[in-house]
């Protein structure tokens, strides 16, 4: 009786809260997107690759979020799913091959509008299609380029703007802001295309890790023993990162044809051929090969790398400085995240798109003041699906029902709030980096992935004994009960979220496992 009174007691003091809310004023939101941001890479979640002071203070002065997830490990696809609150197969941008974002339909941008906020979208889209459903959009065309970036424009102009595209980005939301509509409430949504390949730093930070050598990852000489799907990937740091191209170790200066530095402007080229030269010099006289080669593109890969986070963060620091300058910290919510994980060496891989821990776990910090504590330190699932329920929760707004992911805020304001046991990811591209398209189902201890295409095999990992992930347990004696558990629970998300592509291969594993 007395549990029964004190969760009755929670629940009315989030109703009252959430209520509170609505009768309030409704909050401004800023959701920074970043492009392959490792969790690995940012202070707040315990790594010491480098000190990510701005991302921090989300954090500090909000929540972070330790299992937050994607549902579909991949730029355009990740940014899809925030937008609609729906699963790849149901908003119908699975890849980046093949896929064009239908705008017509719903997104929490609509939704927000229609509440009447001021919404705009500023920086990497990347979504193949015009956005929809915005007061305002500035957007870099494809991946866009690092160096004096081109944008396109609501009146179908191309405009350059000098500089390096983490800065102007931050530029140009900040004017968006400055002439926004102050009587509305507004969500404005910063793209920031950093740290996407080929981690091209602003020339201010070049060398900024030039001291620091990198611990290798335990798992970088993976020899993928049991486990199909690594074997044939392409995304190696030895065999795949391209010298010239990814590591800026070019035999003649003078004829780079890489996107960004052909856009460089006389000081900018400059900068840039006097940081890298010397470096392209001294690797030529010392003529490494096989695993001594191997490490220095490590090395190298992670000096660049986090230089272009640096300004990542720096930016972010902006942002947050112009809220505080402007009056309007305490009435906006902050959210920081990635479109998902990155491989920092695990495995020995740079890129994203499997199931691993490395590339499914995304950061993700939010801030709410006077509504989520500071210092919050979440251990629920949370996924990017739930971006968009959660915003138009804390508008005051309907969720609309075709939404499948759930509002983040009861978990992050009630102590006694009870979030998913189990997780669902599904990804489809079968091209670059040879990765096979799968699913699967992530629980608090196992994961169980069915690689298919590509790699027809099963994967069950033990997370607990086997953080890493080095040890497939599909098929092996004595875990026949655990997987017909994990099978039952996988079924039931595949049902759940109305994956019927998921479905149908379910099926026919099965068939060809019937004493599973």
């Amino acid at each position: 009786m007395k549990k029964h009174l004190i969760l009755l007691m929670a629940g009315l003091v989030w109703s009252l809260t959430s209520l509170a809310q609505q009768k309030g004023r409704q909050p401004n939101i800023v959701i920074i997107i970043s492009d392959d941001h490792a969790f690995q890479a940012i202070s707040a979640y315990g790594g010491d690759l480098m000190q990510t002071p701005n991302i921090d203070r989300i954090a500090r002065e909000g929540a972070t979020l330790n299992k937050g997830y994607v549902t579909n490990s991949i730029c355009g696809p990740s940014r899809a799913v925030i937008l609609t609150g729906k699963y790849s197969h149901k908003n119908g941008f699975k890849d980046n091959e093949n896929s064009s974002f239908d705008g017509r339909q719903n997104t929490f941008i609509k939704t927000l509008r229609k509440g009447g906020y001021q919404t705009a979208w500023i920086g990497k889209w990347h979504l193949e299609t015009e956005p929809q459903g915005f007061d305002y959009w500035q957007i870099l065309p494809g991946q866009g380029q690092y160096y004096n970036p081109d944008f396109l424009m609501m009146d179908g102009s191309r405009k350059r703007i000098e500089g390096y595209v983490t800065n102007v980005t931050e530029d140009v939301a900040e004017d968006w802001l400055d002439q926004r509509d102050t009587s509305k409430p507004f969500c404005l949504i910063i793209g920031q295309k950093a740290t996407h390949r080929v981690w091209l730093p602003d020339t201010a930070d070049f060398g900024m890790f030039d001291g620091k050598v990198f611990q290798l990852p335990a798992t970088f000489y993976d020899a993928y023993a049991g486990r199909k799907a690594a074997q044939v990937q392409e995304m190696s740091i030895a065999e795949d990162m391209i010298m010239d191209y990814d590591l800026k170790m070019h035999a003649n200066y003078d004829s780079v044809r890489e996107g960004s530095v052909i856009r460089m402007n006389p000081e900018q080229k400059a900068k840039y051929d006097a940081y890298y030269k010397p470096i392209y010099e001294d690797l030529k006289a010392r003529n490494l090969s096989g695993r001594e080669l191997a490490e220095w593109k490590y090395q190298r890969y992670m000096r660049d790398y986090l230089s272009t986070a640096a300004s990542l963060d720096r930016n972010i620091g902006r942002t947050l400085d112009y809220l505080d300058k402007q009056g309007l910290t305490d009435n906006t919510i902050v959210v920081y995240l990635s479109d998902q994980g990155f491989f920092m060496g695990e495995h020995g891989w740079f890129d994203k798109r499997f199931m691993y821990e490395e590339s499914f776990r995304t950061p993700m910090v939010l801030r709410y003041p006077g509504v989520i504590k500071p210092g919050t330190k979440s251990e629920h699932f949370v996924m990017n699906l739930d971006i968009a329920p959660t915003m138009l929760d804390a508008a005051g707004l309907a969720v609309p029902k075709d939404m499948q992911g759930e509002s983040m805020l009861p978990l992050l304001t009630n102590n006694k709030a009870k979030g998913r046991d189990a997780i669902f990811y599904h990804y489809y591209e079968n091209g670059e980096h040879a990765v096979s398209p799968h699913f699967g189902i992530k629980t608090d201890r196992y994961k169980l992935i069915r690689f298919y295409k590509r790699v027809e095999a099963w994967e069950l990992y033990d997370l607990k004994k086997d953080p890493h992930e080095l040890h497939n347990l599909y098929g092996m004696k004595g875990y026949e009960n655990l997987t017909s558990k994990l099978m039952k629970q996988l079924e039931k998300l595949v049902d759940k979220y109305e994956d019927e592509g998921a479905r149908q291969l379910m099926e026919k594993k099965i068939a060809n496992n019937s004493s599973i």
